[in-house]
This record gives C-alpha cells, sequence and structure tokens, in this order.
C-alpha cells in the first residue's frame, strides 16, 4: 500500500539558518512549493532543531548561507552539522540548498559541506543542490520547485 492508498502524507523537516533573510525566504519558498505537492512541512530555525528530529520526516532539507570568504559554516549551525554526522538516515530522502554569494571563491559552500554530511547517514539524495545568488529571484525560484518535485519522487 503506498502512502496515497493509507491517507498518510509525506512529510518533511526544513532546518534553516538565515543572517539576512535570504535563506528564510528560501526555505520558505521551498515548503510553499512542497505543500503543493501534498507535503505536510514543518520549517524550523537550526537553533530549535536538532539533527535527531529528521527521523521524524521522509525528507529532510537544510537550507544554509556560506560565512565570509574561506566558505564558512554559519556559527549557529555549526552544532547541527555535527549531529548530523552521528545519524543513520538509511530510508530518509534528503536535499541541500542556500544562498551564497558569487563574489566568493567558495560560492554556497555550506550548502556542499551539508550534502557532503547527508551523504554518511544513509539518506537517499532526492534532489541536486540548489546553489542560490544573494536573494532568489524568478530562475531560482523554477529551481527550488524542481527541487521539491525531486525530493517528492524520490519517495517513490
Amino acid at each position: 500500500m503506498n502512502e496515497k492508498e493509507s491517507g498518510i502524507m509525506a512529510t518533511a523537516l526544513i532546518v534553516y539558518a538565515s543572517l539576512t533573510g535570504n535563506t528564510e525566504e528560501i526555505a520558505d519558498i521551498l515548503a510553499e512549493a512542497l505543500e503543493e505537492r501534498g507535503v505536510e512541512v514543518d520549517v524550523k530555525e537550526c537553533t530549535s532543531a536538532q539533527a535527531s528530529e529528521f527521523h521524524n520526516y521522509d525528507i529532510n532539507v537544510v537550507a544554509t548561507y556560506t560565512y565570509g570568504t574561506d566558505g564558512d559554516l554559519p556559527d549557529e549551525i555549526v552544532d547541527f552539522y555535527e549531529e548530523l554526522e552521528e545519524e543513520d538516515l538509511t530510508g530518509k530522502v534528503y536535499g541541500a540548498l542556500g544562498s551564497g554569494d558569487t563574489f566568493y571563491d567558495k560560492f554556497c559552500q555550506s550548502v556542499l559541506d551539508f550534502d557532503a554530511q547527508f551523504a554518511k547517514t544513509g539518506a537517499k539524495k532526492g534532489a541536486e543542490n540548489v546553489l542560490v545568488d544573494l536573494n532568489a529571484e524568478a530562475e531560482d525560484i523554477e529551481h527550488i520547485q524542481a527541487f521539491a518535485q525531486s525530493l517528492v519522487e524520490a519517495l517513490a
């Protein structure tokens, strides 16, 4: 019996870190796109989330910005990043996206770091990373919509 037959809808948790509001907006765009596809979505700021919460959801997403010229993880998401490495998320679907500034050599490095960290958990990558230059423009929103669609299709 699939999810539709049982009446149980897929669930997603989006954990984000945002300094300027750009990444929070990206998380909100993704949440809306997933909800349009019948997914029940929770969105949490990274300091109020624990990596172990991902066990309670079918789709797990991190949206983050990248800090500074060296492509550092934002300070507020480092603990979450380290916790994630300890989780076994086999059977779950994941995705990573976020914002950066193409001015820097390590554009959206934190998104790539989370992608690699998720891969260690045994979860299935559900969509290619979406890297947004600063704030989401029309083309980025299309990419986020496609990202949402890929995540949902990966559940099948």
